[in-house]
């Protein structure tokens, strides 16, 4: 299965199962085994960087197992076709949000004039607190 340009993952490393679809479905549904259970085992994979195999754990979620394996239900469909396509597709959008690097971050210092500014505002804010709280005498 190609995920990027670069990146291959082995169909061997991808293991389907075919389970039956819960929900609507007519008489369709008890005799047919549509609903697909893709199993990935992100452990014993070696083509994926280690950068994004850590992002992968997180992206993943409650559909990583204990043993590192990804599981991706999909039942979505009435035929198992799609059900297999919509699957591996799934899998892949996760595969390609984890091998996003994040952009580094620029420090940048705020300029003299917001310097300025934000002291100009906490002077006139704390002219206002000085003006509260002053005793009021009544007749």
């Amino acid at each position: 299965m190609r995920v990027t340009p670069t990146l291959n993952i082995d169909e061997a490393e991808l293991e389907e199962r075919f389970v039956r679809a819960s929900g609507p479905g007519g008489q369709n549904v008890n005799k047919v085994s549509t609903a697909v259970e893709l199993r990935f085992d992100l452990a014993a994979n070696t083509s994926i960087p280690d950068y994004a195999r850590g992002k992968l754990k997180r992206l993943a979620g409650r559909r990583l197992t204990t043993d590192g394996v990804i599981v991706i239900q999909a039942d979505r469909f009435r035929s198992q076709e799609q059900n297999r396509s919509d699957a591996r597709e799934r899998l892949m959008e996760l595969i390609v949000e984890a091998l996003e690097r994040p952009k580094p971050r620029i420090k940048t210092k705020p300029s003299r004039g917001a310097r300025e500014q934000r002291i100009k505002a906490k002077t006139a804010r704390g002219k206002v607190k000085k003006m509260r709280g002053g005793k009021v005498e009544f007749d």
